[in-house]
């Protein structure tokens, strides 16, 4: 045994879960936690890891062979959040792209790492290249996957005996998915590592897992072998959007727009980037690049891990500076040309990875969406009756107006992305950007999200350019690729 809990409840309501809990983990077991959205998973971690303490008993560990005595020494965790970095308070939206506001003594990738990384070659694989190219680099600078990379590196090289990674796979490119599996595998085999994965989406299952942890509406289900899950869940059935859904967004008024609006007309373009390139320092995030987008065009955004996707998307929604310096043209208008960012913004609905970073607001989520409506990272005016309808429409389209008056710090990670997407077509932009949009959820919120996508696209003079690591995720309706290497 390395975790047991028998009858865990814990002290606090809003902690628990729907039965108290009865769980045994046994040496040589590789556990994988999986469960729909808020169906109770990250609160299992937390009772797991102790921050979560028990009304009566305790979580009973057996770390031997460690010598080390406390549980924080024994067992690391790296949760949704952690993996965007850590929060201390000072990190807004746009600072990636503000290198000046970064300070000159900010910690380096190669600096934040504890040096037992640097002597364990089964992990050099997977993260030399990373220190290679990024030591350098601050980690404000990293991208999402850059930053995930480094969390879960920082957290192996303390060498825990047990290591808890939430939905780790998520903004990582393919090989590093591939590299990643192994050598959690690697490690499994060769040392006293226990892996505990908490995962959103089955098919990320690695083959080294040994046992299934089922999580359902706030109730720890009986353990069962990877091969027996499997078996029962193999022949999951697709969802699909309701008629009621799709008839809505179908009947949404289409508004007449022209120049007046900083719009082109109808069929022009979107987008033109001519020979853009953005440097900080000595460092290239994005090569020389000429794009152009029209009117109705749905692109697919790909790259491997730091390529300059992000970035790429920041220079079209007016959040990097830099775009003063390059030759682009926005909606038919070349930027620093005497248009506002709100001109730019308020046709484009954006969701993101550092959004999603920045979002860490104690609001209600129903705020949390209204705040599309004036392009603000917060809430800073309040919205009239009419607007409140809007968000609450669109929320009931994205599964989650149940939620509308819950603090967004209390929704799951999953329930935050999604109010973060109906936050994005909340003003019915005429463009849509989506950066790992899918990020979080669930099987079943993954395929109704990517058909509710598909089904905004249909409608006149919609253009998107969405990001995603896992081509499956893409609706059937992109018509244009541009790959960035």
């Amino acid at each position: 045994m390395i975790i047991k809990i028998e009858n865990g409840v814990p002290r606090h309501p809003l902690w628990r879960m729907a039965e108290p809990i009865n769980l045994e983990i046994k040496r040589g077991e590789q556990i994988a936690i999986v469960g729909d959205n808020a169906s109770g998973k990250s609160r299992l971690v937390e009772v797991l890891t102790g921050h979560y303490p028990l009304l009566l008993n305790e979580v009973h560990y057996d770390f031997y062979p460690s010598t080390l005595r406390l549980v924080s020494e024994n067992l690391k965790y790296i949760s949704f959040r952690d993996s965007y970095g850590e929060q201390d308070g000072t990190y807004y939206y746009q600072q990636r792209w503000n290198q000046h506001d970064i300070a000159d003594d900010a910690p380096t990738v190669g600096e934040s790492l504890p040096l037992p990384l640097q002597k364990k070659e089964e992990w050099m694989r997977l993260f030399a290249p990373l220190l290679e190219r990024l030591g350098d680099a601050t980690l404000l600078s990293l991208s999402s996957g850059e930053l995930r990379k480094f969390q879960i590196a920082k957290a192996l090289a303390t060498n825990p005996r047990v290591l808890i990674l939430d939905n780790p796979f998520i903004g990582l490119d393919a090989p590093t998915r591939k590299d990643f599996r192994d050598l959690l595998e690697t490690l499994t085999r060769e040392t006293d590592l226990l892996v505990i994965l908490v995962l959103s989406k089955r098919d990320d299952i690695p083959d080294f897992i040994t046992h299934v942890l089922p999580v359902e509406s706030l109730r720890l289900l009986p353990k069962m072998t990877l091969s027996e899950y499997r078996k029962q869940y193999s022949a999951m059935p697709r969802p699909l959007l309701s008629e009621e859904i799709k008839n809505w967004i179908a009947g949404l008024p289409v508004r007449n727009l022209n120049e007046s609006d900083f719009y082109p007309a109808k069929g022009g373009e979107i987008l033109r980037f001519r020979n853009v390139s953005i440097k900080y320092g000595n460092r290239t995030i994005l090569q020389p690049l000429d794009w152009t987008v029209h009117e109705g065009e749905r692109w697919s955004l790909s790259g491997p891990n730091g390529s300059g996707k992000s970035t790429l998307l920041s220079l079209v929604c007016a959040d990097n500076p830099q775009a003063y310096a390059c030759d682009i043209e926005l909606f038919g208008h070349r930027r620093g040309t005497g248009e506002s960012i709100w001109e730019i913004k308020r046709h484009i609905g954006y969701v993101s990875p550092e959004m999603h970073r920045a979002y860490q607001k104690d609001i209600p989520a129903i705020d949390v969406v209204a705040s599309g409506l004036s392009d603000s990272v917060g809430l800073y005016v309040r919205p009239r009756p009419e607007q409140k309808q809007v968000c609450l429409d669109w929320m009931h389209v994205f599964g989650i107006d149940d939620v509308a008056e819950r603090s967004f710090l209390q929704l799951s990670s999953g329930e935050q992305r999604l109010c973060l997407l109906a936050r994005a077509f909340v003003k019915d932009p005429e463009l849509l950007i989506l950066d790992e949009p899918l990020h979080g959820l669930d099987d079943r919120n993954r395929e109704l999200v990517r058909q509710i996508i598909m089904q905004f696209c249909l409608r006149p003079r919609k253009t998107l350019v969405m990001v995603t690591h896992y081509q499956e995720e893409l609706p059937a309706c992109i018509t244009h690729h541009l790959r960035l290497h």
